[in-house]
């Protein structure tokens, strides 16, 4: 697709100088899937708005009413955030409120103080990094940009994997712990619950190896397998096969076990490499 010609961008920069006009906002920037190069038809629009104070609420249900079929206001759930569905195009828009102050921190948590998080430790530098700016009043946003495209630090991706790979099957309350009582029990939502946060940690393992910002919640065994150069022996097949099993009790329980099994291979190789 031109990126000129697309509905989704005209929309997307019109949106944007919608919001440049409201005097608390810094910058207004798009993500998701296009500017991952995945976008279809079917894709929202994905925007961030960066404050340095809280806009009105009057101020953002103008703009998501304006041109809308159907609108949410100061939605709570996750981040701050409004949607819409814009009435010509039919697109579904989505916008997360920000503010400096809290991003520059999340930053300086990540680059800086080399802080890991249980899984999706470096989500939020990956989405700076790849974001694209519509709007950008005082040049704040390219800056950061420019603070945030350095080197994978060696200190956060140690403490991304120590922070990790003990609870996947080392500690008491390991992942794999929990998951043999889930089965034990036959309780599926938490033999669910507890493959999904074992997933989240060993992705976010796999990326600081490869030093690589996690890309987020989409998509991530493509994108492992297409950007990752050091990957676990078999990870591919065992990670389709961990989801065909999921509710068959004891295959969880061996798949999982082989999957973290070929993780230890690769830190134990990296740990070689690096002495």
């Amino acid at each position: 697709m031109e990126k000129e010609k697309t509905p989704h961008l005209v929309l997307a920069h019109a949106i944007a100088e919608r919001y440049g006009k409201v005097p608390e906002v810094e910058a207004v920037v798009l993500a998701g899937s296009l500017t991952s190069g995945v976008a279809d038809r079917g894709s929202d629009i994905d925007l961030y708005v960066y404050t340095r104070a809280e806009i009105p609420l009057e101020a953002r249900t103008n703009i998501a009413k304006a041109n809308s079929e159907y609108a949410e206001v100061n939605n709570q759930f996750w981040e701050p955030g409004d949607e819409w569905i814009d009435t010509v195009t039919g697109i579904h828009v989505d916008v997360m409120f920000r503010s400096v102050d809290w991003i520059e921190k999340q930053l300086n948590r990540i680059l800086k103080r080399h802080e890991a998080s249980v899984g999706y430790s470096t989500c939020f530098w990956h989405n700076v990094i790849l974001s694209q700016a519509l709007y950008d009043r005082s040049g704040w946003y390219r800056k950061l940009q420019q603070e945030a495209r350095q080197p994978y630090p060696e200190a956060l991706k140690r403490a991304i994997i120590a922070k990790n790979h003990p609870i996947l099957r080392q500690t008491v309350s390991s992942y794999m712990n929990q998951l043999k009582k889930a089965v034990a029990r036959n309780d599926w939502i938490s033999i669910n619950h507890r493959v999904a946060a074992l997933l989240a940690s060993y992705f976010d393992i796999l990326f600081a190896v490869n030093k690589i910002p996690h890309p987020g919640e989409k998509r991530l065994a493509e994108i492992a397998i297409k950007l990752c150069k050091e990957t676990p022996p078999g990870m591919e097949q065992q990670l389709n096969d961990l989801m065909h099993v999921i509710s068959k009790g004891d295959r969880v329980i061996e798949i999982a076990e082989t999957l973290i099994g070929g993780l230890d291979i690769l830190l134990r190789s990296e740990e070689s490499n690096s002495k």
